[in-house]
């Protein structure tokens, strides 16, 4: 049975109470309603073509409505295209939504087969290799389709889709596109859209070097119907031609804004220039519709009163990501404005450096806060479930009750929050403290004599050892139910960024995360249902006794970030990090960037121990790799499908590598994806662009997530 099935059998969790009625009690001998709670749990793919085969009753149970209405086939790497095509013999009739997302291992034939599930309301084809007519053909069998999310790839044909296709698609009321060319899409046949989110992950140039132009899709004789929008989302990436492109979508907004409009996002990297229709737009929207969830490039705010403006009925989302907002305007425009904000769940102010500051005039960078602002901010938010302060130095001042992690911890119900290093630190270095000990903060290089780095005690929380005083301690013991946390110095970024070369140098951490080390990153060991985890730029992790404490108490851990940590030009932090791994039972993705880390089989050996291990993507500039160690993790890890590895190494060591591993273990492993290749290489952004946008996007790109979109933004 798949993993989550194990998971669900696995007793080590279970109380010791609990141990005598498991023993007295056949499986069977439960409830339906338990048991098809269970079976819940259990991949589609298993649930029909193996668990149904067991018994006569888990045959019934298999195959009730409540199972089989929906079938999630994202990320279920195991589903091969007999197994797909089998599932959909066997319930095709039965399924109502179905969701294929990030399927790329599957043939276009495979794909195909979802015609034969004629009552879908919902798919979600996205990732799925698909032409125009296999579209066409899919679509034209799905008469009760409402929401769609498809990509559009070179080559795609609007002309090749059929009248039934056609029809389909006009009584479609959400729709997910990602372009990876210039084009409308099937958007222009869509007339009932309600909901319609866009990803550009069109590159500037093909693969031969030619350059791409947006303009390719104005001769096209149909424009987006907008007249029922309720919802409108665009992310792009970096590029020219994708904000080419997302001005022609956004040029029929323009000429009549939507009146049951309440969503607007435009989630842009970089500049986006203003423009006179995106001007008329706004003013149309500030005037006709009261939004409930915004998003608008930086440019677009930056010295702007729009805010001021704009009507809000009962906001959930607001992202202000990397604008130049002051905490004054912050204040003016948003939390006193006379608006009800209580509803707000998402809030994104990453890269906001002057958001808590009165003003930002006269202000540095790293300045202390206005402990005031963010005060009103939270007393104006309280049921607040997601919030982003990352890429920015929020420096609390001292004083009792003026930290921004006491005020923080005034929000319970945070669900994930993301942190400059520098704003957990306790307090600012005085002039009257006794530097901190060389011995402490570096180990020194070269032939010198080796100095020997104490290890520190780290208490772990809990009634029956002492409580930690820091404030970051506090702040977590308030917020118990984090699922996601992310910890990123203020000036950290990755060495590979996207569409670009690698990063070869990087800034130096903010003076004061050098006192958020080992005892701090221990506090997380509180978080009892924390899935995911970033840390990011803290140099002073010495020997990684913090990791150890997380890899104890964060049972429910599934996916791990961490990126440079400690020193830069050597890993101290090894032995901590290998034992932690070895309890990271539920660990389904760990990434891992650093500069001059040695990939070796002690390290491997310790990865191997996370038995649910999916993917593994490590990012090292001087980094060196053994290649026995890697193919004897991939076999003993047999979960593991992605495997990028982007080191130091030669070229041929990694086309080795690379080709010894697809050849031992891509027969077994339909969705294996693996990329080995030198991370400063002038080749890396074509090798880049091949990587499954899945893979891409949640993995092998650094970036924080917290509040990056609403929440619930599509099923």
């Amino acid at each position: 049975m798949a993993s989550s099935g194990e998971d669900t059998c696995d007793d080590s969790d279970a109380p010791p109470a609990a141990a005598p009625v498991a023993d007295s009690t056949h499986l069977l001998g439960f409830s339906d309603e338990i048991l098809l709670h269970i079976l819940s749990h259990v991949p589609s793919t298993d649930l029909v073509l193996n668990v149904r085969r067991t018994c006569r009753k888990l045959a019934a149970l298999c195959l009730d409505k409540s199972l089989t209405h929906t079938v999630l086939l994202q990320k279920d790497y195991e589903a091969s295209e007999d197994k797909v095509k089998r599932l959909v013999k066997e319930i095709g009739r039965d399924v109502q939504q179905l969701s294929m997302a990030g399927c790329y291992w599957l043939s276009g034939a495979t794909v195909e087969h979802v015609a034969r599930c004629r009552g879908l309301v919902r798919v979600n084809l996205s990732g799925c290799p698909l032409t125009s007519l296999r579209l066409s053909k899919v679509l034209s069998a799905l008469p009760h389709l409402r929401s769609l999310a498809i990509d559009v790839s070179p080559g795609f044909d609007a002309s090749q889709l059929s009248g039934e296709c056609k029809a389909t698609l006009s009584r479609v009321r959400e729709l997910k596109q990602t372009l990876y060319t210039p084009s409308y899409g099937v958007v222009p046949c869509c007339t009932s859209l309600e909901k319609l989110l866009l990803y550009f992950e069109i590159l500037d140039r093909t693969r031969e070097g030619a350059v791409l132009s947006g303009q390719l899709m104005v001769g096209q004789s149909n424009v987006p119907h907008y007249q029922h929008l309720r919802v409108f989302y665009a992310r792009l990436a970096p590029g020219y031609i994708n904000q080419e492109v997302v001005r022609l979508y956004l040029a029929v907004l323009s000429d009549r804004t939507p009146e049951n409009l309440h969503a607007f996002l435009i989630s842009v990297p970089g500049s986006f220039a203003e423009s006179g229709a995106t001007r008329n737009l706004l003013e149309s929207m500030a005037r006709n519709v009261a939004l409930d969830a915004l998003q608008l490039p930086k440019s677009w705010l930056n010295g702007s009163a729009l805010l001021q403006h704009m009507k809000f009925s009962s906001p959930f989302y607001f992202s202000f990501s990397r604008c130049a907002l002051s905490g004054g305007h912050l204040l003016q425009r948003v939390i006193d404005g006379g608006r009800d904000l209580r509803s707000l769940a998402g809030l994104n102010l990453s890269g906001c450096a002057h958001c808590l500051a009165p003003d930002c005039l006269l202000r540095k960078a790293e300045d202390d806060i206005d402990p005031a602002i963010l005060e009103a901010l939270v007393a104006a938010c309280p049921n607040l479930r997601h919030l982003n302060l990352s890429a920015a130095h929020h420096h609390s001042p001292e004083g009792p009750g003026q930290h921004l992690c006491q005020l923080l911890a005034r929000l319970p119900r945070l669900r994930s929050l993301s942190l400059p290093v520098c704003a957990v630190a306790d307090s600012p270095p005085r002039a009257d403290r006794a530097p901190v000990p060389p011995a402490m903060r570096a180990v020194p290089r070269g032939f010198g004599k080796k100095v020997r780095i104490g290890v520190p005690s780290v208490p772990f929380p809990g009634p029956a050892g002492p409580q930690p005083s820091s404030v970051f301690w506090s702040l977590l013991k308030n917020v118990p139910f984090l699922d996601r946390l992310e910890l990123i110095g203020s000036n950290f970024s990755s060495a590979m960024p996207r569409n670009e070369p690698a990063i070869r140098n990087s800034l130096p951490p903010c003076s004061r995360a050098q006192s958020v080390g080992d005892a701090e990153v221990a506090a997380i060991g509180q978080l009892a249902f924390l899935r995911h985890l970033t840390l990011a730029q803290l140099p002073s992790i010495l020997t990684g006794s913090g990791l150890v404490s997380i890899g104890l108490q964060c049972q429910q851990l599934q996916s791990l970030s961490l990126a440079h940590l400690g020193l830069m030009g050597k890993v101290v932090y090894m032995s901590g990090l290998s034992d932690m791994l070895k309890h990271c039972k539920r660990l389904k993705d760990l990434r891992l960037e650093q500069p001059y880390f040695s990939a070796n089989a002690q390290f491997f050996q310790a990865l191997s121990q996370c038995s649910a291990l999916q993917r593994l993507c490590l990012v090292s500039r001087s980094g060196t790799l053994q290649p026995e160690a890697v193919l004897a993790f991939m076999a003993r890890c047999l979960r593991v499908v992605v495997c990028h590895l982007f080191t130091g190494e030669s070229l041929s060591t990694c086309r080795s590598l690379q080709q010894a591993l697809l050849r031992s273990f891509q027969a077994e492993r339909p969705a294996l994806n693996v990329v080995v290749f030198p991370l400063l290489h002038e080749g890396l952004t074509d090798v880049i662009r091949d990587v499954p946008m899945v893979h891409l996007d949640e993995v092998t790109l650094f970036k924080s997530r917290v509040a990056e979109e609403p929440p619930n933004l599509w099923w």
